[in-house]
């Protein structure tokens, strides 16, 4: 497993996803589903973003089953109005990965909703969706959900007492501690299907450090992440690289439910996906209950409840 490549992904015909993200890790994500048979739904903000990633995905698989669906994960309206669509469209859904997200604005910003814009985007948004997609996902045979964390959540902390960062606000930690919340929701997330039957499997993934436009879309091309990725550019390791361990966790048959997969070599920074070290702080169960039931509250969502 040490080994496993893009030549590794099974088959996925019969398959339907929804990958969030237009461009970077999403997009290398809906490329290789999309070329190994499954129907493939990009999902992101930005319609011209869209259509140049479903252009990419069809130039290089002529007879890729491809689909853009607008979708503002930092607008609740919006998720609630995606999930209705997808409703009224599909019978069910296979796999869902949440990959979206806003990494580091210098000041703090809010969402449609009022809520701090990378907590909102980056797990808020997610929580909600996958809450509202619940029902198509059990209606599939083997489905799938993989929540995008990062390395930065190993420093990250949840702050219960300023969760929207509205006393204090410092971008890398805010950053760190909305990665460090969708860590803890794919494991709860697993924790809860485990106990309410709803067979689901609920994993998480990675990338290490991979060359996407993250940082200088979010921290800005000039600030001392930017210019890291733009100068520094042989630290990083390619986007396509930086996709696979969310493909194995979503496809691969080993990959286990309740996983977390990252990149294996300098630290998990790069190399090829396998299992990855789970932060202290995320495996705090009390926590993630607490975490999860105020996401509930501000999402304005519920999930079965669990006995």
């Amino acid at each position: 497993m040490s080994g496993w490549t893009l030549a590794d992904l099974p088959s996925q015909a019969g398959r339907t996803a929804i990958v969030t993200g237009t461009g970077g890790l999403g997009l290398e994500d809906a490329l290789a589903l999309a070329g190994a048979g499954a129907e493939v739904i990009v999902a992101g903000r930005n319609p011209d973003k869209g259509a140049a990633a479903l252009a990419r995905i069809r130039q290089a698989v002529p007879e890729a089953r491809v689909a853009f669906e607008p979708l503002d994960l930092a607008s609740l309206a919006s998720v609630a109005a995606f999930a209705e669509r997808m409703a009224g469209s599909r019978d069910r859904i296979d796999l869902l990965i949440n990959n979206a997200a806003v990494m580091a604005p210098p000041t703090r910003q809010v969402s449609a909703d009022g809520h701090e814009l990378q907590f909102a985007t980056n797990h808020l948004g997610h929580f909600a969706l996958a809450a509202r997609l619940l029902p198509l996902l059990r209606r599939a045979g083997a489905p799938r959900i993989v929540s995008l964390s990062s390395v930065a959540a190993r420093s990250g902390r949840i702050a219960f007492d300023d969760l929207q960062s509205e006393r204090a606000y410092r971008p890398m930690a805010v950053y760190s501690q909305s990665k460090l919340a969708c860590l803890m929701f794919a494991l709860e997330l697993q924790r809860r299907s485990d106990a309410g039957g709803w067979g689901l499997a609920s994993l998480a993934a990675h990338p290490g450090i991979a060359r996407t436009d993250l940082l200088p879309n979010g921290a800005g091309a000039r600030s001392v992440g930017g210019l890291a990725r733009s100068l520094l550019w042989f630290l990083f390791q390619p986007v396509a690289q930086g996709a696979l361990p969310t493909l194995y966790a979503a496809a691969a048959p080993a990959a286990k439910a309740g996983g977390y997969y990252g990149p294996i070599r300098l630290g998990e920074t790069r190399g090829a996906p396998g299992p990855a070290r789970i932060p202290a702080q995320a495996l705090d169960e009390a926590a993630a209950a607490r975490l999860w039931e105020m996401s509930e509250r501000l999402a304005g969502v519920s999930f079965p409840e669990v006995r």
